[in-house]
């Protein structure tokens, strides 16, 4: 890959059901057709990272195991443990009352059974030969806030912070927080505008990415994340404070779509988020949603970041990219169509 070219990632789900042959086609496409580098989600399945790992590998491609951190879906080690769930300021759990949609299973980053569980996963992903990095993905507290372009999708209008979104306030958090500060988040008149406990629980997920990062750095592999635009708004909508974490690969999800924005947001978002992390190095790798962008408008993508001093373009997702854009990538990239 030239100098000057961004590296070009792109995040698959692994089908348990697909064989090895449909994988290498699958994996050759992208090859051969600019991407760089697989984030994998195989939902924590070591036997199955390791057979997709070489496949990708011999094809020039890098691995990053991709794991829904903190929102554990369909997690059956989870489900035989109530306790472990997330609790909203209403008292309602996220192991039988979800918010947004059913997926939504959020586990609480304050218990140790429930951090140790998420931990283990993470440290046993990084044990798999060949992988580069365990990339983590919600690793956050659930929306308090929809980016503004899906609250309608969800019926929801969202100008302060809400109860039902606000977690998490099961016994540990409230009780560790009062020892620490004194005073009960559930007896807050507005708990909203206490910075204190604001902090408490960004600081819960920042110490969960720090322990992940040696964990697999003990194991000779970077940490990397999928985060929300910059680390203000991160920390406003899901308490996120990205900019705050050990960590080797930073992608922000710059879906401009989503926030009502044109591609240029893309660009403004990646300056500002390197501002952020300036002299930390740290590498930004932002990520963009291919749905609904014309073959143009990822060729602009692309030559507006290339000029901001992002490492990367990250790609959501593998089955999402057309030939059109496949057309961009290599292009960019100078390969010659096989």
């Amino acid at each position: 890959m030239e100098r000057n070219k961004l590296k070009i990632w792109t995040w698959i789900t692994a089908d348990f059901k697909r064989d090895v042959d449909s994988y290498k086609i699958e994996f050759k496409k992208y090859a051969e057709n600019g991407i760089d580098a697989l984030l994998i989600n195989t939902h924590t399945n070591c036997d199955l990272l390791k057979r997709l790992t070489p496949l990708a590998i011999d094809l020039g491609l890098e691995v990053h195991s991709w794991i829904w951190t903190m929102n554990r879906a369909n997690d059956s080690i989870a489900f035989k443990n109530p306790s472990w769930y997330a609790v909203n300021r209403l008292g309602e759990s996220c192991f039988d009352k979800r918010p947004y949609v059913e997926y939504y299973q959020w586990l609480c980053p304050t218990q140790n059974d429930s951090r140790n569980h998420i931990l283990g996963l993470i440290e046993s992903l990084s044990l798999v030969k060949g992988v580069s990095s365990i990339h983590l993905d919600y690793i956050r507290y659930s929306d308090i806030y929809l980016p503004i372009g899906l609250q309608p999708k969800y019926n929801v209008i969202q100008k302060k912070e809400m109860p039902v979104y606000d977690y998490c306030y099961c016994d540990t958090c409230v009780r560790e927080f009062e020892i620490i500060y004194n005073k009960n988040p559930k007896t807050m008149k507005l708990p909203d505008l206490d910075i204190e406990w604001k902090n408490f629980r960004l600081n819960k997920i920042k110490a969960i990415v720090d322990d992940a990062y040696d964990l697999v750095h003990k194991n000779n592999k970077k940490l990397s994340a999928a985060v929300f635009p910059y680390p203000e708004m991160a920390g406003q909508m899901v308490r996120q404070r990205w900019d705050k974490w050990n960590i080797d690969f930073i992608l922000p999800m710059l879906y401009h779509d989503f926030y009502d924005e044109d591609i240029d947001w893309i660009t403004s978002c990646t300056k500002q988020s390197l501002l952020d992390i300036k002299n930390k190095g740290q590498e930004l790798h932002p990520g963009i949603f291919v749905g609904k962008l014309s073959s143009n408008e990822l060729s602009q993508i692309l030559d507006n970041l290339g000029k901001t001093g992002a490492e990367g373009l990250s790609i959501f997702s593998g089955k999402g990219i057309k030939e059109e854009h496949f057309d961009i990538l290599r292009s960019y990239k100078g390969l010659i169509q096989k």
